[in-house]
């Protein structure tokens, strides 16, 4: 058997080992894991597609810039404060319960996205996607922990890759082709509907196959500590969204400042609940190690400037080169599969033990080709002018992806490495938050640089001479976005020399897969 903290990571225990050997497996647990991962596909592919679909979005429902932003960013925040307390609540009522509880609240949010009318309304919804997404996501780590023992335990968890690879090709491709298609007059409505029959499934399949599990010991819900990170985070990506359309007023400035105070404010309270003997959301003596206290300031920034980067290429491509949304989808593609080549490298490289070798050099190669590969992309639009095409941008998007596979493989492992067992749990939850929280502020800086340095000029004409005058301000404003995407790198990759070297031991290694 197996005790659960409070984020649903077992924890191995004192029982003999005779135990677990004559402990049955449970039938259908391969199944089960083909819910969980269908789950996980869903999530991953809702928090790509509304970038690609974003363009259509605005010219059906209107509204301005920051409605483009807040489709992911709301998407993302939602998510980051959901997942402070989503694997507890699986610890406290049942993991199996909220997994279906956040199915089908992902999935009727998934239609009141569909049939929104209005841009507040999309929004709205949206955020209650990453709100049940936080719900239903965490509670496979617990489930699969109970369902697998020994090395099929490995090869579970060894699936997730593939799955998030295969969702971050497709995604934009499927999202284009949606929109594109029409079907029955939906245009982008379509990106929503089709979570309906998949969300049916997960909660037919998640209600069917996957078995009760829940924590030994029930933790008790820091409400107050939830609620302060979650005021935090909104005071912080609120003004950040909104300000330039509102011209930046003074309360933009106080909001981001007290966002700053209350994340301290949290920290400080977390540390006084800890030392009450309570069950505080992070326990502080992670940030007493350093891999864990670096990880989230590299992985934060990190995330932010491929979560920005991703918003403002679709935006160029649709917007600035006036592709319909699929050949917008399929000409990000080259940076997907520079993903992929990214991430296989770093599997051949762990299989020889290069990466426990490299430790932390392995994300600072990273870190520097994909900033390489931006800042290329940006002199590739300065030599082009107003002939740009895709075929222009694939060699600097196959090079930003490359970079991108090699931080994100070993990056998770290399934080969670020094963790303790009983501290994998919260910690794993507060690297996918951070990590959430990174993107939605990525969307929300590099959307402001973006729309800042676009202006009011027109998105689309049949003159030649407005269509030539509309890729050259697209053009000029994208190279000034890359340029703040590769300055964001260079500080993501000042955090990661923080990293002690080697960045773990292998020894006490502490492996989770996060959303």
């Amino acid at each position: 058997m197996s005790d659960f903290p409070a984020d649903g990571v077992a924890v191995r225990t004192s029982v003999p080992p005779a135990a677990e050997l004559t402990r049955a497996p449970y039938r259908w647990r391969w199944v089960a894991l083909g819910v969980l991962l269908a789950a996980e596909a869903m999530d991953m592919l809702d928090a790509l597609i509304a970038n690609v679909a974003a363009p259509s979005i605005r010219a059906g429902l209107g509204g301005g810039a920051a409605t483009v932003q807040w489709l992911g960013a709301a998407y993302a925040l939602a998510m980051a404060v959901g997942l402070i307390t989503g694997g507890r609540l699986g610890d406290i009522v049942g993991r199996k319960r909220m997994f279906l509880i956040g199915a089908l609240g992902f999935t009727t949010a998934s239609l009141l996205c569909a049939v929104s009318w209005s841009p507040g309304m999309l929004i709205g919804a949206r955020g209650l996607q990453g709100l049940f997404g936080a719900v239903m996501i965490p509670q496979g780590l617990g489930i699969i922990k109970e369902m697998f023992d020994g090395p099929e335990v490995g090869r579970a968890f060894g699936l997730f890759g593939p799955v998030m690879a295969l969702s971050t090709v497709g995604g934009p491709v499927l999202a284009g082709a949606l929109v594109d298609a029409d079907f029955f007059g939906s245009g982008w409505r379509m990106i929503f509907l089709i979570n309906l029959p998949l969300g049916l499934l997960a909660l037919l399949g998640g209600w069917k196959f996957l078995p009760e599990s829940r924590a030994a010991q029930r933790p008790r819900l820091d409400l107050v500590g939830a609620g302060l990170a979650s005021l935090a985070a909104l005071l912080l990506v609120l003004p950040l969204v909104q300000g330039r359309e509102l011209g930046w007023p003074v309360w933009t400035f106080v909001s981001m400042a007290a966002g700053v105070g209350l994340f301290v404010i949290f920290g400080r309270y977390e540390l006084r609940v800890a030392g009450a003997g309570g069950d505080p959301l992070v326990l502080p003596g992670l940030f007493r190690k350093r891999a864990f206290s670096a990880g989230l300031v590299t992985g934060a920034v990190f995330f932010a400037a491929v979560a920005g980067f991703s918003l403002v290429l679709s935006l160029f491509l649709q917007s600035g080169l006036g592709l319909t949304p699929l050949r917008a989808g399929l000409a990000s593609l080259p940076w997907s599969l520079g993903m992929v080549l990214g991430f296989a490298a770093v599997q051949v490289a762990e299989r020889f033990g290069i990466v426990e070798r490299l430790g932390r050099r392995v994300i600072q190669t990273g870190l520097v080709v994909m900033a390489l590969g931006i800042a290329t992309l940006a002199v590739t639009l300065n030599t082009a002018g107003t002939g740009v095409t895709p075929w222009h941008l694939t060699p600097a998007l196959v090079l930003a992806g490359l970079g991108m596979g090699l931080v994100m493989g070993p990056f998770f492992d290399t934080v969670l490495g020094a963790v303790e067992p009983h501290e994998s749990g919260s910690a794993s939850g507060s690297i996918t938050a951070v990590q959430q929280l990174g993107s939605a502020l990525g969307v929300a800086v590099l959307g402001t640089v973006f729309f800042g340095a676009l202006g009011g000029q027109p998105t689309g004409a049949p003159d030649q001479a407005v269509r030539t005058a509309v890729v050259a301000d697209h053009s000029a404003t994208m190279q000034i976005t890359s340029w703040t995407g590769t300055a964001l790198l260079a500080a993501a990759l000042a955090a990661s020399f923080l990293l002690p070297r080697p960045c773990f031991d292998p020894r006490e290694r502490a492996r989770a897969p996060l959303s």
